[in-house]
C-alpha cells in the first residue's frame, strides 16, 4: 500500500445535498421544508410549546430539593490508593492525607469538604489514613490489611430532648 492509495471507505463521506434547485431534484420551490408559516422558517417551533394546551413540565409537580450551597468532596476509591501504592507514588510509612494524594495524582484538586474513603476491594497496603468520611467497608479493609483510618469529621452534637 502507498500513500497516494490510501481512501476512504465507501460511504465514509456523504455529499451534501442541494436543496431548492428546481423541480426536476425533487428538493425543489419548499426545498423540503413543507408549506409556509412557522414550521419553514428557521428555528422551526418552540421547544416545550403544545398549542396552548399547558405543558408537560407544568403539568407535572415539582419533586426534590438541591441545596443552595453544597459541600464537596474528595471520594478516593481504595482500588486507587492501592495503585499509587504500588506504583511507589505514595510513602506507605507518611500517613495518608489530602495533600498526600493530591501529590500522588491520586486526586486532581482539593475540595473544601475534604476526603471521603469509599470501596471495600482487597486492600494489601499497610497504610495509616487520616480523612474527613470512610465508609465502614472502606476501614474494615484498610484495618484487614494492617492499616488504620483516623476520621478527622467532628463527631455529631446529642439532640437535647
Amino acid at each position: 500500500m502507498k500513500l497516494n492509495q490510501i481512501s476512504d471507505n465507501k460511504g465514509a463521506r456523504k455529499t451534501r445535498t442541494r436543496v431548492g434547485r428546481g423541480i426536476g431534484s425533487g428538493l425543489g420551490k419548499t426545498a423540503g421544508r413543507g408549506g409556509k408559516g412557522q414550521t419553514a422558517r428557521k428555528g422551526g417551533a418552540k421547544a416545550g410549546f403544545e398549542g396552548g394546551q399547558m405543558p408537560i413540565y407544568r403539568r407535572l409537580p415539582k419533586r426534590g430539593f438541591n441545596k443552595p450551597n453544597p459541600v464537596e468532596y474528595n471520594e478516593v476509591n481504595l482500588a486507587r490508593v492501592q495503585v499509587a501504592v504500588d506504583s511507589k507514588k505514595l510513602d506507605a510509612k507518611a500517613p495518608v492525607t489530602a495533600a498526600a494524594l493530591l501529590a500522588a495524582g491520586v486526586i486532581s484538586k482539593l475540595e473544601e469538604g475534604g476526603v471521603r474513603l469509599i470501596g471495600k476491594e482487597k486492600f494489601t497496603a499497610k497504610l495509616s489514613f487520616e480523612v474527613y468520611y470512610a465508609t465502614k467497608g472502606a476501614i474494615a479493609a484498610v484495618e484487614k490489611a494492617g492499616g488504620s483510618v483516623k476520621i478527622l469529621r467532628p463527631a455529631p452534637e446529642a439532640k437535647q430532648a
